[in-house]
């Protein structure tokens, strides 16, 4: 790239990143300061954003709270929601914001170029020109504000942030983070929480949220990133011209402090809420944390990821292990957070107890220091290298863009050393280096120096009480009340009236001008035709293989599937047990941490999932094919390896290994836990929709609370239930590991069709034999439940769902639309705006399933009723043309994603199980291209039957679960 006719900017730095396939080029904006790095290269889903350094002077929230606010509406864009407006009407693969420790990110993708200026624009307004200093009302809906309906209700906080934060506070996950990382830096912006505490989050004032947005949202301060095939003179010149050249230079404080190291540990306790019916007993967390050097060091950043890998997080990795076989917690976890300026590497043991506190830090420290003496295991370390250098390579990050990955990890050093962007991007060099160090003590010195003998840690231990949520709304209940009884009546009035100020602001609809600013594309800028489907149906040696011929750059995707549908409805959950141990048990050759190591040096890993396909043409019928599936990629060279190495995972893992599948049992308890948790809202959905579906209620069984509550009860009671369990998992691998029972799905381009082709004939060998028994076919019962699952969290997730099909309504492609309407218009406005939940979302399927969800949500039975009102939302209606194609194209935004490769293998043999055609596909892209005001208004019919169904599920607050329990059928404690 050239820099002349770029006189607003000064080249400071270029980068040959060749194994990024990219140039990186680092710019100042000469008159602004405005850091700028480019990624040129040809990846066509180009990538923008803005960053801030924004390091918190409290816990109030402020960076959280400005994040959200500053989307909010600006000077060129004066909406009340532009993020909402280009949700519903951009093509955008990636549109968010996120709030760190440190910094404040908000990115932006896209594949169309006129999209993705049009996104820019739209960012680029908000965090230089919002509309917070115009409306107060902003950061009242978004921060946190006074709720009084009337002068004789009890006064409450609200806001989404306020709410959001409720929620990850009651997580004892979520306390532990935060407590590890302030305890560890408590004289830098560290100690204080850039998300907010909700204890705190209530004395920000309008007037520091706005002196914080003067303070640090200018360009002197900002960090801008441009990734992907675009003209980049013109990007660069459209900055300068539009935003940049508008500001002069400052100096903004914002650099992140070093935290000088401590001459001795610290230990901190808290304590966080379980439900009254839950046991304090193996409940507490322990933790055990230090800092390592900083983020500049490139071969400590990635030296501790393979540590971490070789000594904690891999299955059998000797800390995990040592800590487990010495009974302490009943679920080890651990991380090496290198996003921060300070890096952390911890180890916590979940479901301990306090006085295992002395035992906890001898075993790590009689384990470290015995791997110092002894060596660490050579073929872990191999692994780990070659695990994070098969993905640097490969560079899939699923659903989120390879370029947007790459500006956050840039971030890791860009932050704290301007002068050093491109640190982690130049990661091969680190990893050869790190592959010349196995065999000298390196690693071994690493963990003398930072682990052991470093002093810069604390010891945080996370305890339950029971009842504490209670206590602190309780208490929360009568500050409030106490300081209403402190206001005069006009006092009063005045916070009445604020909120009905507040309420008329959220209820106000910006003017059909105002609207038109925000760009949208035409329908004509959609394509007509569908992504291509890559499958071909091929025999071999009497196995049916699914081949997708797709440029893979040599890598080969290989899954085996084994049909479950002999599996009787009583044995569900063995068969979610059996998928949940495979490689993570000792087999016939290797012990259980050497089968993990030996897959990852040779190959991309290997996985197991169960996987449900429902025929969409025997809707009725409720006809679906549940598999069994081991997953796995390598080179075309290391096919041999990949499919080895799956044989012995599923032929000889040992299953009656009584002690190692108690660890699992104890793991997965632990680890469902926390998923209800964090994701409320889908395991609420799936739970209600089982009440009514067979193959909800076979995942539920197999993967959800039905699930949990299998494994809890053989947890719980396992010497009496162990002999059954070895027997159950001993007979379903024996009946669905056959050959006759087996399909393949292969990815790869032609080359590497033919290594597979050799394997598949081996393993098919090697199966189970005997004549195939035929069974009957797997008939699952279901019942209505309506549960309200009570949890010690301060908010809720609240589903409703139902059938629609059932009811006589059909699926069409407008349903997609329907999704967007709802989850970005009645519901955001009515469970997000006014209501104050974190997150509301809809989805309609071709099997008929429909379900309505909130996300930390303070409400329920009032979010109930919103659902209810959706109906009559629908009936009335009316739109523009213009607003019409809005929500077109932010529904084709989520179905025409970029894809890797990898996942376009997945989706074509996602099509293919589920009978869905190229016809089907294209019908259904018609419905959407071509919908109408009255094709909305239509589909009043499903949402009407989806509601008929009656079906509902609540996880959340015991308190307002019992203030509710006559809307359930059963209520009872979820843990």
């Amino acid at each position: 790239m050239t820099i002349l006719g770029l006189d607003a900017y000064e080249m400071m730095q270029e980068a040959d990143l060749s194994d990024l396939k990219s140039k990186g080029y680092l710019l100042r904006h000469k008159k602004s300061g405005a850091r700028v790095l480019l990624m040129e290269n040809d990846d066509n889903n180009k990538v923008f954003s803005i960053g801030f350094r924004t390091p918190p002077s409290d816990s109030t929230g402020v960076p959280h709270i400005m994040e959200h606010s500053v989307l909010c509406g600006s000077k060129d864009f004066p909406v009340k929601d532009p993020f909402v407006e280009l949700v519903k009407g951009s093509l955008n693969t990636f549109l968010n914001a996120m709030t760190y420790p440190d910094k404040t990110v908000y990115p932006v993708a896209s594949c169309n170029d006129i999209d993705f200026q049009n996104l820019m624009h739209v960012y680029m307004d908000a965090v230089f020109y919002p509309n917070i200093y115009q409306y107060e009302e902003i950061f009242r809906q978004e921060g946190w504000s006074y709720k009084l309906e009337s002068p004789d209700d009890s006064l409450e906080y609200n806001g989404v942030v306020y709410n959001e934060m409720k929620g990850a506070f009651s997580s004892p996950e979520g306390v532990l983070d935060r407590m590890i990382l302030n305890s560890l830096f408590p004289d830098t912006s560290y100690a204080n929480e850039s998300g907010g505490d909700p204890d705190f989050i209530p004395e920000l004032t309008y007037e520091q949220f706005l002196d914080f947005h003067r303070k640090y949202y200018h360009p002197s301060n900002s960090y801008i990133y441009l990734y992907g095939s675009m003209n980049m003179k013109e990007k660069l010149n459209w900055l300068d011209e539009n935003y940049l050249s508008k500001f002069d230079k400052i100096e903004v404080d914002s650099e992140i402090q070093f935290q000088k190291p401590f001459d001795k540990v610290k230990e901190i306790e808290m304590t966080y809420s379980i439900s009254s019916e839950e046991t304090e007993l193996d409940n507490t967390y322990l933790s055990y944390n230090k800092v390592i050097g900083t983020s500049l060091d490139e071969k400590l950043y990635l030296a501790f990821q393979i540590l971490d890998y070789a000594l904690l997080s891999a299955p059998g990795a000797p800390l995990k292990k040592a800590l487990v076989d010495a009974g302490i917690g009943k679920d080890i976890m651990g991380s090496y957070d290198n996003g921060i300026y300070q890096p952390i590497f911890s180890v916590v043991a979940k479901n301990a107890n306090l006085e295992q506190k002395e035992n906890f830090l001898g075993v790590i420290k009689d384990t470290l220091q015995n791997i110092v003496d002894n060596g660490i295991n050579k073929k872990a370390l191999e692994a780990g290298i070659n695990y994070h250098e098969f993905r640097f390579r490969e560079a899939d990050f699923g659903n989120y863009p390879k370029g947007l990955m790459y500006g956050l990890q840039m971030f890791d050093s860009w932050l704290y050393d301007e002068e050093k962007p491109f640190l982690h991007m130049e990661a091969i060099p680190t990893l050869e280096f790190l592959k010349t160090q196995i065999e000298t003590g390196y690693f071994e010195s690493l963990i003398q120096t930072y682990l052991l003998d470093n002093t810069h840690a604390s010891i945080v231990i996370v305890k339950p009480e029971k009842g504490r949520t209670a206590r602190l709304d309780r208490e929360l209940e009568e500050a409030l009340q106490k300081y209403k009884d402190s206001l005069s009546e006009s006092e009063i009035n005045k916070i009445v009236k604020d909120m009905e100020a507040l309420r008329e602001y959220q209820e106000s609809e910006s003017s059909k001008e105002d609207l038109e600013k925000i760009p949208v594309l035409s329908r004509e800028d959609i394509s007509k035709e569908i992504e291509p489907i890559y499958n071909e149906e091929k025999e071999i040696d009497g196995i049916k293989m699914v081949y997708h011929n797709i440029d893979t750059n040599g890598i080969g995707y290989a899954t085996l599937m084994f049909d479950l549908s002999g599996i009787p409805e009583e044995k569900l959950a063995y068969a979610g047990l059996l998928q949940a141990v495979m490689g993570l048990i000792d087999t016939t050759n290797y012990e259980y941490g050497e089968l993990f190591n030996e897959i990852n040096i040779h190959t991309g890993g290997i996985g197991t999932s169960l996987e449900l396909y429902a025929d969409v043409t025997k809707v009725r019928d409720k006809d679906f094919r549940a598999t069994f599936e081991i997953k796995g990629k390598a080179l075309y060279s290391k096919m041999d390896v990949l499919f080895s190495m799956m044989r012995e995972v599923l032929m000889e893992t040992k299953l009656e290994d009584e002690k190692r599948l108690k660890e699992i049992l104890s793991m997965l308890k632990s680890r469902l836990q926390m998923s209800f948790q964090s994701s409320g809202h889908t395991t609420a959905a799936l739970r209600a929709l089982s009440y009514d579906s067979p193959l909800a209620k076979f995942k539920d069984d197999t993967d959800g609370i039905g699930y949990y509550q299998v494994v809890k009860e053989i947890e719980e009671n396992f010497e009496e239930k162990k002999e059954e369990l070895i027997s159950n998992l001993k007979d379903i691998a024996a009946s669905i590991f056959r050959a006759d029972n087996m399909m393949v799905s292969y990815t790869s381009e032609e080359k590497g069709l033919e290594p597979a082709c050799e394997e598949i004939k081996k393993i098919k060998a090697n199966l189970h034999e005997g004549e195939r028994v035929v069974e009957t076919p797997c008939i699952i019962h279901c019942k209505k439940r309506n549960e309200g699952l009570k949890t010690s969290s301060k908010v809720q997730y609240v589903a409703r769902v139902g059938n629609f099909i059932d009811r006589g309504v059909p699926y069409s492609g407008a349903l997609q639309i329907l999704k967007v309407i709802l989850s970005y218009d009645y519901l955001w406005q009515n469970v997000r705006v006014k209501g104050g939940a974190y997150g509301c979302m809809s989805s309609f399927n071709r099997v008929g399933e429909g379900y309505f969800i909130s996300y930390r949500d303070p409400n329920l039975k009032k979010t109930m009723e919103t659902y209810e009102g959706i109906v009559d939302y629908l009936k009335d209606f009316t739109v523009d043309e213009r607003d019409m194609t809005k929500y077109i194209i932010g529904t084709f935004s989520n179905i025409d994603r970029p894809m890797t490769p990898s996942s376009k293998g997945d989706r074509s043999m996602n099509l293919y199980m589920n009978h869905v055609s190229e016809d089907m596909i294209r019908k259904e892209r018609l419905e959407i291209l071509k919908a109408q005001q009255e094709d909305i208004r239509a589909l009043a019919d499903v949402v009407s039957a989806v509601l008929k169904a009656d079906q509902l599920c609540v996880i959340g607050s015991e308190e307002k679960i019992e203030e509710q329990k006559d809307m359930f059928g059963e209520v009872k404690i979820l843990f």
